[in-house]
C-alpha cells in the first residue's frame, strides 16, 4: 500500500506500522519537507531520493507533495478490539452499512478519528475496503482509528448490544437527532450513499435518528451525515461529563 503526501506520511511515522521505504523527491526546499525528512531519518527508515518524474510515475493521487511511503496492506482489527477500546468508558462505534465509495470511507474515517471514536465496522461484502485512496482521503487518520471487517453486520449489532451498546441508525423519518438521548455506549449505523440503512439492519437498531432538513434537497452525503451524528454524540457526552 502507498501512503502519499506530507501529512499522511507524518501521521504514519507516529504508528508502529512497518514501513518498507519512503520515496522523497529530490531538491525539496520548503521547511515542511525538510522537517519531515529529518523525522524520517530519525526513525532510521530507508529514504530513497528520486527525480520528480519517478515520483510522479509512482503516485496514484498526483498529490504526493514529494513523499510516498510503502507499507504492508492494511490489517483489519477484530470487532473485539474495538469493543475493548470502549470497555471502561462510554464508547462510540460507527457501523457502515454498504458504503461503496472509497472517498466517502476515507472521509468518514477522518471524521471518526477526529471525534475520538473507538472504531468503525464494515462488511466484507458490499463495502469499500481500505485502499491507497482511502488512506489518502483520510489524511493519515486511518493510522489512528481501528477498522474491523465482519461477515454479517446484523450479527455485529447483536454483539455490540450484548456489550452494552445502544444502536441507532441514521436515516430519514426517525427522531430528530438533537432530541434523542445519545449518552452512554453508542453505536451509529450510517447507510449507503443511495440505499440508506438496509431494512433488516434498521430493524436491529434500538432507534432511528434523523438530521433535520430545511432545504430543497432531503439528503446529505454519507460522510457529512456521519460527521453531524458523531459530533452530536460527542457533544452530549461532554455535557453529561
Amino acid at each position: 500500500m502507498k501512503v502519499e503526501g506530507r501529512n499522511s506520511v507524518y501521521e504514519l511515522l507516529k504508528t508502529d506500522k512497518e514501513i518498507d521505504k519512503i520515496l522523497v523527491q529530490k531538491d525539496l526546499k520548503d521547511d515542511a519537507s525538510k522537517r519531515l525528512i529529518n523525522v524520517i531519518r530519525s526513525h532510521k527508515i530507508k529514504l530513497q531520493p528520486v527525480d520528480k518524474y519517478v515520483i510522479e510515475k509512482e503516485s496514484e493521487s498526483k498529490r504526493h507533495q514529494g513523499f510516498i511511503a510503502y507499507v504492508s496492506d492494511y490489517k483489519y482489527f477484530d470487532i473485539d478490539d474495538i469493543i475493548e477500546a470502549g470497555r471502561d468508558k462510554d464508547g462510540l462505534i460507527v457501523i457502515l452499512n454498504e458504503i461503496l465509495d472509497p472517498h466517502n470511507l476515507g472521509s468518514i474515517i477522518r471524521v471518526c478519528e477526529c471525534a475520538g471514536a473507538d472504531g468503525l465496522i464494515i462488511a466484507k461484502d458490499r463495502s469499500a475496503t481500505v485502499s491507497d485512496t482511502v488512506m489518502r482521503i483520510s489524511a493519515g487518520a486511518l493510522n489512528h482509528v481501528k477498522v474491523a471487517r465482519v461477515t454479517n453486520i446484523n450479527n455485529a449489532i447483536d454483539e455490540l448490544k450484548d456489550n452494552g451498546y445502544w444502536v441507532y441508525g441514521a436515516e430519514l423519518g426517525g427522531q430528530e437527532i438533537y432530541k434523542a438521548n445519545l449518552t452512554g455506549k453508542i453505536c451509529l449505523v450510517i447507510g449507503g450513499e443511495d440505499s440508506g440503512v438496509k431494512r433488516l439492519t434498521k430493524d436491529k437498531c434500538d432507534g432511528i435518528i434523523s438530521i433535520p432538513m430545511y432545504g430543497k434537497v432531503n439528503s446529505l452525503n454519507a460522510s457529512v451525515a456521519c460527521g453531524i451524528a458523531v459530533f452530536e454524540v460527542l457533544r452530549q457526552k461532554n455535557l453529561k461529563g
